[in-house]
């Protein structure tokens, strides 16, 4: 859990979200807040920056006053640079902090040195947590600029001397690759979007490529497997259908061991906001 000064979510409501990155209140569209009634209106005028949505994507950010190109937070000892983008994206998914706690919790208990393959994965929460815990990290997301924004934050983290390999590629043929060169992992994690371009123009369709891409990832830890963890913010996604996926590819006739549920945000009325869903698997 954040501690408050480094994020809050502060009210949800009429299709947007006021949160609290830092110093700084941000006010964003949030689809999984329409028809929901503001709690604390009088506290939307603290804001400082606004994004606004431009049809048919992208969209800009409106500030009564000049934003710092860049600022950090912390989430216990890692460190994350934020940024105003073009997409509304700030630079961090809050609503990820449980799976980087449940992440280092399987790898400092594995007694061992565990090899972890990363994919999408953005600007490397899961890579630093990962990493802070021991682990040997392959980081792999589809964007250069996203790359050299995760290694900032693992400098900054103070994890530069770490095992990280650092790949900008397709995710899928990275892990076509890795598995005709017989490389193997002890666990996967995976934070894919709903729809998306790799970097030589590749397609991604979530309800179509994260199947077969979720059996080839099976297919690398096959040898000596110890935990996999899927994510996604696909709004046609329930958790049981994200469960469903996950115990498919691992040859599972009915679910096994697999923790599957909403990622929420609570607001400090108690009021909880979709963030994501996700499922995770661990070998007993």
């Amino acid at each position: 859990m954040f501690r408050k000064d480094q994020y809050q979510l502060l009210d949800f409501g009429n299709g947007r979200r006021l949160e609290r990155f830092g110093q700084f209140i941000l006010n964003r569209p949030c689809p999984a807040a329409e028809g929901v009634a503001l709690s604390e209106p009088a506290t939307w005028k603290k804001a400082e920056a606004e994004y606004v949505r431009r049809e048919p994507e992208g969209g800009n950010w409106r500030s009564a006053k000049e934003m710092p190109l860049s600022w950090s937070i912390n989430y216990g000892k890692l460190q994350f640079e934020l940024k105003l983008t073009d997409f509304g994206h700030v630079g961090i998914f809050p609503e990820q902090a449980g799976n980087w706690d449940w992440l280092s919790k399987q790898i400092k208990g594995a007694g061992e040195t565990l090899r972890l393959l990363n994919l999408f994965a953005y600007t490397g929460g899961a890579t630093m947590a990962a990493a802070a815990a021991g682990a040997e990290v392959v980081h792999v997301d589809a964007a250069q600029n996203t790359v050299l924004w995760a290694r900032r934050n693992t400098e900054a983290s103070g994890l530069g001397d770490a095992s990280i390999r650092w790949i900008t590629e397709d995710a899928t043929k990275f892990v076509q690759r890795e598995l005709k060169r017989k490389n193997t992992y002890h666990g996967v994690v995976l934070d894919p979007p709903t729809y998306g371009h790799g970097p030589k123009g590749e397609v991604w369709r979530i309800q179509e490529h994260l199947p077969p891409l979720l059996e080839m990832c099976v297919e690398l830890t096959k040898a000596d497997r110890r935990f996999m963890l899927l994510s996604c913010h696909t709004t046609r996604f329930m958790p049981g259908d994200l469960e469903k996926i996950l115990a498919t590819s691992l040859g599972q006739t009915k679910p096994r061991d697999i923790e599957a549920g909403g990622l929420v945000l609570v607001a400090p009325d108690k009021r909880q906001l979709a963030g994501g869903i996700a499922a995770r698997w661990a070998a007993k």
